[in-house]
């Protein structure tokens, strides 16, 4: 079995715990850092297949609780799993759904067993445990799988936090022990991730961390951030969690960020992302520049005939101008919402280039200073209409 994951620089820079690194699945190898798209439906919302191939995306993002419920394990199954029903010959990771469960399904209920559920579809009950966790992803075939934890809202009580985060170590002990004992599907190489929590409070996510890397985890992610906490607060964590997790695993912060956010936690150590941010906020005309985020539907580029941005090359900002992109956003247009996923997507991507690049060159906090000088200029000013 090939290495899953090298180190294959640090940054000498002082202050900076950033690195790069290669993850290698049977389906693609991954730089890192890495930036992974959500297709929570094994679909990234507004974008084909074949564009996440043209912007050399090697890993998105699926989740198990949206696939449980549709198309359904059976049909995933019946089709020799997610890779081949969504014809995505790339990585996949998938998160456990429990961030899901905990915020979109109705009257849960928590035990040391599990967590029962209602369907925020139907209402249909549903019970997880962790090992049906492990067995569902096994099904989807992704390569990357999420054990099943406990999400809490912030702000939360310590004492809630830490039978919470006991609860997690149950829950992903029995995930991991119960992923030794199962077999991999499809002929492919399947890996496992924990998921450490603890909040804000740093104790707490230091026992959490240092519990879970008794077991033999291919990878480890931070969980329980961006949930309502202050930028400067999650940044702390990050930096706090990274100093007790192994520097031979690859390390995932979950559901973060804006671009600024993944400067900031590359800076502290982290390897991988996902957010549904660029896809998200491109569905509602909001474009990531080099000069800031632009809100194409302003009537001041009804006759801008500029590229979106002429220091980051997409296919849309090579090929079409703002007011070109405000039509059709004006004109409710499916193209429109097409075009400004790609760009966001591709200004992501870029990002991390560039930042993979300036570790590398032990540059990152210039380019840090000149991404933020150029970002926050509001040289267009984009939020006036």
């Amino acid at each position: 079995m090939n290495k899953f994951f090298t180190v294959l620089s640090i940054s000498n820079e002082s202050g900076i715990k950033a690195r790069t690194g290669l993850i290698k699945t049977d389906h693609s190898q991954i730089e890192t850092p890495v930036f992974m798209p959500v297709g929570t439906l094994g679909t990234v919302k507004a974008m084909e297949q074949r564009e996440l191939y043209e912007l050399n995306a090697e890993i998105i993002l699926a989740n198990t609780y949206h696939l449980f419920l549709r198309p359904g394990i059976e049909v995933l199954e019946n089709a020799g799993g997610l890779h081949k029903f969504m014809n995505w010959n790339k990585s996949i990771l998938t998160d456990s759904g429990g961030f899901q469960i905990f915020s979109l399904a109705k009257l849960r209920t928590i035990t040391k067993e599990g967590v029962e559920f209602s369907s925020h579809l139907n209402g249909d009950k549903y019970f997880f445990t962790p090992e049906k966790v492990i067995d569902i992803q096994r099904v989807i075939g992704s390569d990357i799988i999420m054990s099943l934890d406990e999400c809490l809202p912030h702000p939360s009580d310590e004492s809630v936090v830490k039978r919470s985060i006991a609860l997690t170590f149950e829950w992903e002990k029995r995930c991991y022990e119960h992923f030794k004992l199962t077999q991999e599907r499809y002929g492919h190489s399947q890996r496992l991730f924990s998921i450490n929590q603890g909040s804000t409070f740093k104790e707490l996510r230091k026992k959490s961390i240092e519990d879970l890397t008794l077991m033999d985890f291919d990878g480890h992610a931070i969980g329980g951030l961006a949930v309502g906490e202050e930028n400067n607060l999650m940044y702390d964590v990050v930096d706090h969690s990274t100093d007790y997790l192994p520097v031979e695993k690859p390390r995932y912060l979950m559901g973060v960020g804006t671009p600024a956010d993944l400067i900031e936690c590359v800076e502290r150590g982290i390897d991988m992302f996902d957010c549904v941010m660029p896809t998200r906020n491109a569905r509602h005309g909001r474009l990531f520049t080099t000069y800031g985020e632009v809100n194409i539907k302003s009537a001041r580029y009804k006759n801008d005939f500029r590229s979106p941005d002429e220091e980051c090359d997409t296919y849309t900002s090579l090929n079409f101008s703002l007011s070109y992109l405000r039509h059709l956003f004006i004109s409710n247009e499916i193209l429109g919402i097409q075009l400004a996923t790609i760009h966001n997507l591709g200004f992501y991507f870029n990002l991390m280039k560039n930042l993979r690049n300036a570790i590398k060159s032990d540059s990152l906090k210039e380019f840090k200073k000149v991404f933020h000088e150029k970002y926050y200029s509001h040289q267009r000013n984009f939020f006036t209409n």
